[in-house]
């Protein structure tokens, strides 16, 4: 079949990735080995587990990982995996809370130490192992050898990151480096989590980024967020300033629906970040759209080559919280509407590209943030494709 560039004359429109790289089990399987296994990926809010013993079980690309808060009140991450005969510490959600299931002992016991439920063997918080029931050293086991397999834990903005392979992880303020500095006057570690909207959704986690770089697709697709901020309709979304951030309509200065809000401003913003939005991705998996007043933030969890979790936090300092009058609703329903349609939308691209007529998608000069995809997906998965 002719590819499309080949009817246009000269075309400054690129290739997407092939459509077979959005729909392909196989492909999945290695962005999951080479990125979602070997990268910084966001899981959450530290505010999530405030307290010394605070922990939490996550389900990380078929790995349940342990992550805990210790007695000296550092994060710390493992995998979930006991030394001895690999049971796992802590149960995963309620998988024993059933009528044929009986709770069992051990995780994490209070506060203070893990233990096993198999053997009770009994490791500190910073995963080392203090306990083998009748084990001595007499036996071969030394206690000061045998540690968790440990899983690299940082925290920037309040968020957490974890790398699951922490001996090929890069330092992680390399790879937080640029938002850092670009949302410095952000008070993000002090933000509080007000209200989480979680969706499911029936598209490829690369078709959810390429829809967030870009807003070619805004003037068809959002009528509402356009009224709002009029330049992601103008000239098909080309040429945003999201260094300095992009305007509002006059007289507007955060995402609502009226634009307005009774809500005071971040105080340390500059005069463009006061009356603009500001946007980023940061690879693999995290979406932050900031506003004067408030922070949404995306965290997607890639589930499969056509299925993707999202969680959506919306952030507000904790003074605007604790006064009687808070009310999130003005940003948090706008942002439901707005992601609903970029859902939708994301979703009927993920079912055309299984057409057997759809090899290949194009950008358009509109669109070449979308660009960087292409490069951070191929730079990791590219040499394990048989092209």
């Amino acid at each position: 079949m002719t590819d499309i560039l080949d009817l246009v004359e000269n075309s400054t429109m690129t290739f997407s990735l092939p459509s077979d790289w959005y729909l392909s089990n196989d492909i999945f399987a290695l962005e999951k080995e080479h990125i979602f296994l070997k990268e910084w990926v966001c899981v959450g809010r530290e505010e999530e587990i405030p307290k010394a013993g605070d922990h939490k079980v996550l389900d990380l690309y078929g790995e349940s990982i342990l992550l805990l808060r210790n007695t000296e009140h550092q994060l710390r991450a493992f995998y979930n995996v006991c030394r001895h005969r690999g049971a796992q510490l802590c149960p995963s959600g309620e998988q024993e809370d059933t009528d044929d299931r009986i709770p069992l002992k051990g995780g994490v016991v209070g506060g203070k130490t893990i233990m096993c439920p198999y053997h009770a063997w009994s490791y500190d918080l910073n995963g080392r192992l203090i306990r083998a029931p009748h084990l001595t050293p007499q036996m071969g086991l030394n206690l000061e050898n045998i540690r968790l397999h440990p899983v690299a834990c940082e925290s920037w903005g309040g968020f957490v990151f974890l790398h699951l392979s922490p001996e090929q992880a890069k330092p992680f303020s390399e790879h937080i480096a640029l938002s850092a500095e670009r949302f410095k006057r952000y008070p993000l570690a002090e933000l509080v989590v007000a209200k989480t909207l979680s969706y499911n959704v029936n598209a490829n986690w690369k078709v959810l980024c390429e829809n967030y770089n870009e807003c070619y697709h805004c003037g068809p697709v959002h009528p509402e967020l356009c009224q709002l901020v009029p330049a992601f309709k103008e000239n098909g979304g080309a040429d945003l300033d999201w260094d300095n951030g992009v305007p509002h309509r006059e007289g507007a200065t955060s995402f609502t629906l009226t634009g307005t809000t009774n809500r005071q401003t971040f105080p340390d913003l500059d005069d463009f970040e006061k009356e603009r939005h500001k946007g980023d991705l940061i690879y693999p998996n995290v979406f932050l759209s900031l506003a004067a007043d408030h922070v949404a933030v995306f965290i997607l969890h890639a589930e499969g080559p056509a299925k993707t979790r999202i969680d959506c936090h919306f952030l507000f300092s904790q003074e605007e919280v604790n006064k009687d009058n808070f009310d999130p609703s003005d940003a948090v329903d706008f942002w439901h509407l707005v992601n609903r349609q970029d859902w939708s939308i994301c979703e009927r691209v993920q079912t055309g590209m299984g057409s057997r007529v759809h090899a290949q998608g194009v950008f358009s000069p509109m669109e070449d943030w979308n660009l960087d995809i292409r490069k951070y997906v191929k730079d990791r998965i590219g040499p394990y494709v048989d092209v």
